[in-house]
């Protein structure tokens, strides 16, 4: 292994509890404990817990961080409110993302940005860059462990933990207080599994003793520990993006179908061209498709007609543990994006078929 893989704080006890470790993003994450497909189900009927700890964390405060935020983010940062999360993404000089990010607005000037853990010093840099009305901004990425309690028990077992309401809690919105006997936690009702629960911000020096705590709290529910590849299972699921494969430096958010998160009621970076993109059509557009015939697609696999013309590629691609079914995303030419489409991915040179679909795949 090389130096400048690091390890997330609680990585003894992942190993002690049989996981398989990876390299991911720079760092050594847990794959798998048990088996992805026990994992993936778990989340989806009850509750497991995932640590992402590799995740990054700025914050942004004073007088100039809504601005700073407003101009290098494609959302409405202005329509947050105490208490209330945002998904966003920063865009690039060439029509591109940097990255997509959470925006937590913990009070007036004073803002908490959640980055992708393989994008932090590049994000921390843009943010550096860009910077130039002097917002005070602070990387704390290395003083946070992060536990995504989720599924459908995810609430029940935090709520086992702390006084805060938490079943009263709104979709993208977070709460500051004492949870499992420790001060100032922050948790949200966000994640990337759809399938429910909250997000736990915890200083590093109490993480072992709240991970203790919420696998204590979800025994009742037969709680389990997560790995990455159902996180991935499960957010392909749901057709969630994932940077580096279903967007990146060369995609829109308007190709993307994030269209939702890009304001054009304020200027952003590069704007223009995203506004441009909006009112005239792409020429290409992510899409979601199902396998008909067998075949599990994957990342790089090339998308074709009937009659072998490359069409695109795919972007995502995995047998959903829920449907049971080959399932993926990718790119394709508008013309073929139609939901019904018929299309073919070419896995090992033969020709499948699958057929384009709306998002998400699990309705």
């Amino acid at each position: 292994m090389s130096d400048s893989i690091r390890q997330i704080p609680l990585h003894d006890v992942h190993v002690a509890l049989g996981a398989k470790i990876v390299p991911f993003a720079g760092f050594e994450m847990p794959v798998s404990y048990s088996g992805l497909i026990q994992e993936h189900l778990a989340v989806r009927n009850s509750v497991g817990i995932f640590d992402v700890s590799h995740m990054g964390e700025f914050r942004v405060r004073g007088a100039k961080a809504l601005d700073l935020l407003q101009r290098i983010t494609t959302n409405d940062v202005a329509a947050l409110y105490d208490g209330k999360v945002q998904y966003s993404c920063l865009t690039n000089n060439m029509g591109g993302i940097v990255d997509d990010l959470l925006i937590y607005r913990r009070k007036e000037d004073d803002y908490f940005v959640v980055v992708n853990a393989s994008n932090i010093e590049k994000d921390w840099n843009w943010f550096q860059q860009h910077n130039t009305e002097g917002a005070e901004l602070e990387n704390v990425s290395d003083e946070y462990s992060l536990f995504a309690v989720q599924g459908p028990k995810g609430v029940a077992t935090m709520q086992k933990l702390t006084d805060l309401n938490l079943e009263e809690m709104p979709y993208y919105s977070f709460k500051e207080g004492t949870v499992a006997g420790i001060e100032n936690i922050l948790i949200a009702t966000t994640g990337y599994t759809g399938a429910g629960g909250m997000e736990v911000y915890v200083p590093n020096d109490q993480a072992v003793a709240m991970w203790n705590a919420i696998m204590e709290a979800g025994a009742e529910f037969d709680i389990v520990p997560v790995g990455l590849g159902a996180r991935d299972t499960l957010r392909t699921e749901m057709g969630y993006c994932l940077y580096g494969h279903d967007i990146d430096d060369s995609t829109s958010p308007i190709e993307a179908g994030l269209g939702w998160i890009t304001k054009f009621n304020k200027e952003f970076t590069y704007s223009d061209f995203h506004k441009k993109l909006k009112e005239n059509g792409v020429t290409r557009k992510l899409v979601g498709f199902e396998m008909i015939d067998r075949g599990i697609p994957r990342q790089h696999y090339e998308i074709m007609t009937a009659a072998g013309q490359i069409i695109g590629e795919v972007t995502s691609g995995t047998q959903s543990p829920s449907l049971n079914k080959g399932i993926g995303m990718g790119y394709v030419q508008t013309e073929y994006s139609k939901v019904g489409t018929e299309i073919y991915i070419n896995i090992r040179n033969k020709y499948l078929k699958a057929v384009v679909v709306k998002l998400p795949f699990l309705k």
